[in-house]
């Protein structure tokens, strides 16, 4: 099993540092697996459990709300057990409520479950960024773009396959589709037990001392807010693009717009791998990102067939920028026993606010009658991004 030395010793092995990277990247991939599992099959779900477009609202907030509340409690489980038992419970918790959400014809059941499924993915993401410190103290910035990649590639592999290739295996079922996405999580959480370092940088002792973020901390809520943008856009896109598009007539069209809207995030990651640095506190990334989401959330409301598609992917791409430059960010500004109350503040801050834009999308929907109402949400959520933009400004640098 690989060790891996404290900050102030020698660097890590190539060895280590490559199973160590393995590894984020496998956690990456699991922080959205199950998720992402949902939108392909809502119409399914819609259908056998009677749900109209206020409860797919709830449904798709639900882990957003958990992204949000167990955010704090996830640093504390850092605290007490350190990043690699914290990250192999939230893989567990994931795998197990993923497996569950449709064990039984109930919609409370899978309301349940999916809070099982958001407080494990809650936890596991914020052991991301001080596993990144912890474990390639001298890559930081590159782990980061690793790990996140991975958590692109989840979010595109369900949507991407469940309707062409897993429902078939599974019979037509989006249960035991569920099940299915839910197996490689639990696999993940073997391997980080197994692989995953088990006392870098001292110990859980030299991260724990302190898990109650500073809510006085400006940074905190600047990044917040404009992380909290690009995730309601996301969640919400993908809540409401299937029945939207099934109620429009162009239900063929739902499988390659979720997966544009998803696919679409790769490339972002894979350029923000050799230039994020260069866009580190600079608020024209957000600006530009801001109005092409906009632009993108019309696109799919009034476009049709291919041109939804591209626009989807448009959609994907801003959004992965914004998440890649935000999300390497407590690593980069926090000292190594403070990044996990950083990122826990981050998040509840972020998820708070996306959590209520799936919902207000379902509420426009219903109390109009009119499905493109569900979007104007959304688009108003790149407005507020560009609103933001000049905050990052005063983000201060590395060491400052």
């Amino acid at each position: 099993m690989p060790e891996f030395p404290s900050l102030s010793s020698r660097a890590p092995s190539a060895a280590a540092v490559f199973t160590a990277l393995l590894l984020l990247w496998l956690a990456g991939n699991a922080l959205r697996l199950t998720i992402l599992a949902v939108p392909p099959v809502i119409p399914q779900i819609h259908d056998d459990l009677g749900l109209n477009a206020t409860q797919i609202g709830i449904l798709t907030g639900l882990p957003s709300l958990l992204f949000a509340i167990a955010a704090v409690p996830g640093s504390l489980l850092i605290a007490r057990l350190g990043v690699r038992t914290a990250m192999t419970v939230g893989l567990l918790l994931t795998a197990l409520g993923g497996a569950l959400r449709g064990a039984l014809p109930d919609v409370m059941w899978l309301y349940a479950m999916t809070v099982v499924t958001g407080a494990g993915v809650a936890v596991m993401q914020v052991t991301m960024p001080p596993a990144v410190r912890a474990w390639v103290p001298n890559r930081i910035a590159f782990a980061t773009a690793v790990y996140t990649n991975g958590l692109l590639i989840g979010e595109t592999l369900p949507v991407a396959l469940t309707l062409p290739l897993v429902l078939p295996l599974t019979g037509g079922s989006w249960q035991w589709g569920f099940v299915f996405w839910s197996m490689p999580v639990a696999l993940i959480a073997v391997l980080v037990l197994a692989l995953a370092p088990r006392a870098a940088g001292g110990g859980a002792s030299t991260i724990a001392r302190r898990w109650w973020p500073d809510w006085k901390n400006g940074l905190i809520w600047r990044l917040g807010l404009i992380l909290g943008t690009v995730n309601a856009i996301y969640f919400a896109t993908n809540a409401f693009v299937p029945d939207y598009l099934r109620g429009s007539g162009q239900g063929e069209w739902i499988s390659a717009t979720l997966t544009a809207l998803n696919v679409g995030q790769l490339p972002a990651s894979f350029l923000l791998l050799a230039v994020a640095g260069r866009l580190q506190g600079k608020a024209w990334p957000y600006v530009v990102c801001g109005a092409l989401q906009v632009v993108a959330t019309l696109g799919i409301v009034f476009g049709a067939g291919p041109w939804i598609v591209a626009a989807a992917a448009v959609q994907g791409f801003a959004a992965a920028v914004v998440l890649v430059l935000a999300l390497a960010l407590p690593p980069l500004l926090s000292p190594p026993d403070d990044v996990h109350r950083v990122t826990a503040a981050m998040f509840t801050v972020s998820y708070s606010c996306a959590v209520i834009v799936p919902v207000i999308s379902g509420l426009a929907w219903d109390m109009s009658g009119i499905a493109a109402a569900a979007f104007a949400p959304i688009a108003l959520m790149g407005v507020l991004l560009m609103a933001l933009a000049p905050a990052i400004n005063h983000v201060p640098r590395a060491g400052g």
